[in-house]
């Protein structure tokens, strides 16, 4: 099976999955899939309430909630503050307890590299989709940049089907958003910047900043990130 159609017997068993378990034999297949060290989904519900699917070891997951170590996560602090997938390396490493903490999950079998997903879906819900791997930063840039697109994809998917399995779900009432306004959404969602959505919709950047602004009005969004994010979350774009 080529890896296209392997990518897809996987989402499309992720979304026949109809209980938790599910989503943990989706990390492990995509795991095999990507070939890295580990792959994660970790949310947390509108109620709260904290679940995890992936693959590290339960070592490794034992002594980081013993240690209570989303505290000082640079991953976790850092992904708090955004709407947008992050390589690691930005984060603020800096800290001796970050260090610590870093040299700690190598011990254990965490790779020196990784990508993370923020997701924030309705009413609260938080969560956050990682790729994890052992190389060297050229080789993770082109990972990185070869699979960056199926990788929010991928994260997207793992929310919806979580969002499922939420009890007493109530949907989020969503404003349609016109056309051109999924399309520009669309386009900045994908990476490109704003002169290249312009050009690639044939409009001025004056038109296209109109566009985007009554997107962001139509979603509640703070600023354009935010506004990608939540159109995401709500399915009202797919990249």
């Amino acid at each position: 099976m080529g890896k296209t159609n392997q990518l897809e017997s996987i989402l499309e068993s992720l979304e026949q999955a109809d209980a938790l378990a599910g989503l943990q034999e989706a990390t492990e297949a995509l795991q095999n899939h990507f070939n890295v060290d580990h792959i994660a989904y970790h949310w947390v519900d509108s109620a709260g309430d904290q679940y995890g699917c992936g693959t590290y070891s339960k070592d490794w997951q034992d002594r980081y909630i013993a240690q209570n170590y989303q505290r000082i996560d640079p991953v976790v602090i850092g992904c708090y503050q955004r709407f947008h997938p992050v390589d690691w390396k930005q984060f603020d490493w800096s800290s001796k307890a970050a260090r610590a903490f870093q040299l700690e999950a190598i011990e254990y079998g965490i790779g020196n590299q990784g990508y993370s997903v923020p997701v924030r879906g309705p009413n609260g819900q938080f969560a956050l989709f990682t790729v994890n791997h052992t190389c060297d930063d050229d080789a993770w840039a082109n990972f990185s940049e070869n699979h960056r697109r199926e990788l929010i994809l991928i994260a997207y998917y793992l929310n919806e089907k979580a969002l499922e399995f939420e009890p007493e779900r109530r949907p989020e009432a969503a404003q349609a958003l016109s056309p051109r306004e999924v399309d520009a959404i669309t386009l900045l969602a994908i990476g490109y910047n704003r002169a290249q959505v312009a050009n690639t919709l044939s409009i001025s950047e004056h038109t296209l900043r109109v566009y985007i602004e009554s997107a962001r009005f139509k979603l509640g969004a703070l600023n354009t990130t935010h506004a990608v994010a939540r159109a995401l979350s709500r399915g009202l774009i797919v990249v």
